[in-house]
């Protein structure tokens, strides 16, 4: 398997070259070079390997199909090794629940929710982080080098990046964070690490100036090259790669056979976690729609709507109670634009280069591509506000008993408004509720659960630099420590 550029330079290149690296020498994000097929005989004796084997046996199956620059025995033992009830919590790792809804009685299957929060952070970005870990520090030993990874986080890809990458051999951490915008949980997980190979960066802005930071020292090749820049976002293939796997052991658990289709609802900022759902679709797993759900920052939806990507400036993107999709430029909305006009890595340049950073928005509307968005696709929308999701918290609460984060209850709202007779509709989990206390106890006037490990986490010291957004002072300290 090969990769290439959704800008469309000549190189091609393997797995484990593009794992380290992070974004292509040209700006734009690595691709596989085709989809492979997974035909009904391959998806049903995956079933059983699921079923009998687990998931991180199912997980082997599907990455194998992408890495082969890793010998089988050594990918099989990582996954194994990622993949375990120790670091999740539950043999299962993705559970699925059921929602008892009364509405299933009117012809609509009932509404199910993936569990992906069981990780050490308590969010689904857990689910490919700690395979990321184990994988950069096997290469890192295979070659012998060393990784300084710079990342961005608008609450949850940083913790789960630092505690997947704490103490491994060959790899420090710069994590970037708009300051004072994460719930106090989320910055309490991240800045209490004291970890000598952490380093947690304040920026003075919201996430997106934190990712132009990380975008503009990738597309820096000089510096990237001399301090070995890799990324941890959604950016690094791998990680996007990690996150199919959980698609296909939701639709194993909802349905029986082959012949049976299921959506997804995904709460979305930065288009990773559904991206990773179009790479599954792509390959063949039988999915009716893939659901955007967004917060106020509603990029996205817009586009499916519309057909118009218009990014926000700084002043314009809101904070809610959403926080880990208050986001509005998507990184990974390239990816399937790319899929979208056919791979016209031409056009994908010029779309995401210099018509953004002279207009601030491209408009596809009148291309003859932009309805195959949800007729060849499966691509839906829709919004949810703070009231919004505050009622889908509360009454899923009231009617089911179960407390749900405010990603989560995005996501739900909007998968009440896409279901369809006979297709099960899945929501996946964003992270667990004690994540966003505040806002939970605004919603059903209790305070959710905690796990014990977390109890006065945010009263523990703290480590953390505050800067401007300032890409040379980022540098600078990169420079700093690496000397």
């Amino acid at each position: 398997m090969l990769y290439l550029s959704t800008r469309g330079h000549p190189d091609r290149k393997r797995f484990c070259e593009i794992l380290l690296e992070g974004l292509a020498p040209d700006g734009g994000l690595y691709m596989p070079e085709h989809y492979p097929q997974v035909s009904d005989a391959t998806l049903a004796r995956w079933r059983e390997v699921y079923l009998q084997q687990g998931y991180a046996d199912l997980a082997f199956e599907i990455l194998s199909l992408y890495i082969d620059d890793i010998p089988a025995d050594d990918l099989r033992a990582l996954c194994r090794k990622t993949y375990t009830a120790e670091v999740f919590g539950t043999g299962e790792i993705v559970p699925v629940r059921h929602l008892d809804d009364p509405s299933a009685r009117s012809g609509l299957e009932p509404v199910l929710i993936e569990a992906l929060s069981n990780g050490p952070t308590l969010a689904f970005k857990d689910m490919a982080m700690q395979l990321l870990g184990n994988l950069f520090e096997y290469e890192l030993a295979r070659r012998g080098e060393t990784l300084n990874i710079l990342g961005a986080t608008s609450g949850d890809t940083g913790s789960a990046a630092e505690y997947a990458m704490r103490g491994k051999q060959g790899v420090r951490v710069f994590m970037t964070s708009p300051n004072g915008r994460m719930s106090p949980f989320q910055q309490a997980q991240m800045f209490s690490l004291m970890d000598e190979n952490i380093h947690n960066i304040a920026i003075d802005g919201v996430f997106d100036d934190c990712q132009d930071i990380v975008k503009a020292v990738s597309n820096d090749l000089e510096f990237k090259r001399q301090y070995r820049i890799g990324t941890v976002n959604s950016i690094n293939w791998a990680r996007l790669l990690a996150q199919v796997v959980y698609y296909f052991a939701g639709y194993i658990q909802a349905t029986q056979t082959n012949s049976q289709k299921v959506s997804f609802a995904v709460p979305s900022g930065n288009f990773g976690n559904v991206c990773a759902g179009h790479v599954a679709r792509m390959m063949g797993l039988p999915i009716a729609k893939l659901v955007v759900a967004t917060n106020e920052n509603d990029v996205l939806d817009e586009f499916f709507r519309t057909g118009v990507y218009r990014v926000r400036g700084s002043a314009d993107t809101f904070e809610t109670s959403s926080p880990s999709m208050d986001i509005s430029k998507a990184s990974n909305f390239e990816r399937f634009v790319f899929d979208l006009l056919g791979r016209d890595a031409a056009r994908v340049a010029d779309l995401f280069g210099p018509q953004l950073a002279k207009a601030g928005r491209f408009d596809l509307s009148g291309d003859a591509h932009f309805a195959d968005a949800a007729s060849r696709y499966g691509f839906v929308s829709g919004k949810s506000t703070h009231a919004d999701r505050l009622a889908t918290i509360r009454t899923t609460w009231e009617q089911h008993g179960m407390v749900i984060d405010t990603h989560t209850a995005d996501g739900l709202k909007v998968a009440l408004e896409h279901r369809e007779p006979g297709v099960p509709m899945i929501v996946l989990e964003t992270a667990l509720p004690i994540k966003f206390a505040a806002t939970i106890e605004e919603a059903i006037g209790r305070q959710p659960e905690r796990p014990a490990k977390f109890n006065g986490i945010e009263a523990l010291p703290k480590r953390v630099q505050v800067m401007p957004a300032d890409v040379a002072q980022v540098k600078a300290l990169i420079a700093r420590v690496c000397a």
